[in-house]
Formats: C-alpha cells, sequence, structure tokens
C-alpha cells in the first residue's frame, strides 16, 4: 500500500519531469493547478517574469465542499475569466504531476469553455 506521503514525493517526481519541458512566457503563460483533498487551486504563471497573472481557489471563491468536480469547474471558469480580463487568450496547461482525469479535467474543460485556448 502507498502512503499519502509516498503518494505525493511520487506526484512530485512526475511534476518536476513535467516543468523540464514545460514553461510559461509572457505570451502563453502556464495554467497551474494544485489538487488538495478538500480543495483545488490553479494559478495562471508568467515564467518569464516570475508573477503571476490571474489566480483562483475554492478557498477564495468560498465553495464549502472543494473536493469535487462542481467546484473545480467554478474555480476552471473563475481563473479563466480573470486571466482573459488581464489579456490572457492562450495557455499552457500543467496538470502538476496529477493524472488528466477527474477534478483536473473538469477545471481544464471549464477554463478552455469560459475562453481560455491549450
Amino acid at each position: 500500500m502507498i502512503t499519502l506521503t509516498k503518494r505525493n514525493e511520487i506526484r512530485q517526481r512526475i511534476h518536476v519531469r513535467i516543468r523540464r519541458k514545460l514553461s510559461g512566457t509572457t505570451e502563453r503563460p502556464r495554467l497551474n493547478v494544485y489538487r488538495s483533498l478538500n480543495h483545488i487551486y490553479a494559478q495562471v504563471i508568467d515564467d518569464a517574469n516570475g508573477a503571476t497573472v490571474a489566480s483562483a481557489s475554492t478557498l477564495e471563491l468560498k465553495i464549502t465542499t472543494g473536493g469535487n468536480i462542481a467546484a473545480a469547474k467554478e474555480v476552471g471558469k473563475a481563473v479563466a475569466e480573470r486571466a482573459t480580463a488581464k489579456g490572457v487568450k492562450k495557455v499552457v496547461f500543467d496538470r502538476g504531476g496529477y493524472l488528466y482525469h477527474g477534478r483536473i479535467k473538469a477545471l481544464a474543460d471549464a477554463a478552455r469553455e469560459a475562453g481560455l485556448e491549450f
């Protein structure tokens, strides 16, 4: 049985491997996702300047149950709206070492529907 800490270490190794190939530019920033048991967080990051362009989370949106697909859709929609308000249309999706499934996929699909291209 893999413990929770071991699983997170594996995820972090995968994330480092992904980040070797993936970086956000000023024209095409990186949409980063972090998922915890109870919440989900998303940031649009310009790695060239080291600045966060837009962000959203279930904590900030005052969603009581943030660990489900409906909450992930709300966060995806909110981060896309905030990014487009700042003039960002195209992003690079960084799944953060998580499988592209469930909450991560729901957030990505909601961000696409709200206007982000990736």
